[in-house]
């Protein structure tokens, strides 16, 4: 299954770096990566389809494959800490926490300090406001999945509130940049935003699957899995970590882009079973794969405008977050 996503993630960068305005042969994209890369595969391509590839949409496409590997692979790894499907780091507060750091960050001028501060001020909100909900959401050494759910949204209700508070304090130009965490877009990738961005997700990619089998041992329950060896409040604090700089680092670069982390690796493990030795990779594979054709979507349902990248992971998401909501009621009997 990971070989079969890999190769549909390929397909789907060439497609997505194609397709547009001035439409490219996929082969001509094909050959001008491998010519930057110095790969000779054949495939011409004039050079104002050589500019239009490498200069203006490969960065936004690879963009679009790392914040959608990271919200995948942060989504499943909260899903096996939690227990539960419906955790993902939106719900749970990590990106609503990543946005207040963000646009604090704008407004307090952090950007002046380096290229890396304000993804590193997001990933912080998020480490932050997962903990917080970490923190309320355990009681007696369980972690309640109703109070987990309840307490992301009233943590994501106050970064909504901070985040009103500082677009109300922002001058004009910090505003437009704001609006543009909220709604989510990769308009604005450059090859210096994937060189930011890639530390904070390729941290999530490598760190996280170093915990499969203690994600695996988890699903058995908390006192089963310190029985065979699992630290798991060290465990549990380390992935959140992890999930918060892959989810910190996706909000800097893009905004927030809803329930990518939430579809993708339930759409996993329906496919390929539990084993987060296979979810967490598939999950990273499936996302980027979702991102890139949400972000063609975006780019070519509204021509000659773009539709904002949060408002349509929001419209294919929310039905299926409905969905599997009453589809758990149904096969559990209560929430849980």
């Amino acid at each position: 299954m990971t070989l079969a996503l890999a190769l549909c993630v390929a397909a789907c960068l060439v497609v997505n770096v194609a397709l547009g305005a001035i439409a490219i042969h996929p082969w001509a994209v094909v050959g001008v990566i491998g010519d930057h890369l110095g790969v000779g595969v054949g495939g011409v391509a004039t050079l104002e389809e050589d500019a239009v590839i490498w200069q203006i949409r490969m960065p936004r496409a690879l963009l679009a494959l790392l914040v959608g590997a990271g919200l995948g692979i942060a989504g499943a790894a909260l899903q096996g800490i939690f227990r539960n499907p419906l955790a993902d780091p939106g719900l749970i507060g990590i990106s609503g926490g990543a946005s207040v750091g963000a646009a604090a960050g704008i407004v307090l001028g952090v950007g002046a300090l380096g290229a890396t501060a304000l993804p590193l001020l997001a990933a912080v909100g998020g480490v932050v406001a997962a903990g917080v909900v970490y923190a309320l959401a355990r009681h007696e050494g369980r972690t309640d999945v109703v109070t987990l759910l309840l307490t992301g949204l009233a943590v994501n209700a106050i970064g909504a509130a901070a985040v009103g508070y500082l677009t109300f304090a922002a001058d004009e130009d910090q505003l437009q940049d704001i609006v543009f965490w909220m709604l989510g877009s990769l308009g604005g990738a450059t090859w210096e935003t994937v060189r930011v961005v890639l530390p904070f997700v390729l941290a999530g990619l490598v760190g996280i699957p170093l915990f499969a089998r203690a994600l695996n041992l988890l699903t058995l329950g908390e006192r089963e899995a310190a029985h065979l060896g699992v630290s798991t409040e060290r465990t549990r604090l380390v992935l959140i970590l992890l999930c918060a700089l892959c989810a910190g680092g996706a909000v800097a670069a893009a905004g927030v882009i809803s329930f990518i982390g939430l579809i993708v690796p339930h759409l996993v493990r329906l496919a390929a079973g539990p084993d987060h030795h296979v979810v967490l990779p598939a999950s990273a594979l499936g996302g980027a794969a979702l991102l890139l054709l949400a972000d063609l979507g975006a780019r070519t349902l509204v021509v000659p405008q773009e539709m904002p990248l949060g408002i349509l992971t929001g419209l294919l998401g929310g039905p299926f977050f409905l969905w599997l909501l009453h589809r758990n009621r149904r096969e559990h009997g209560d929430w849980g």
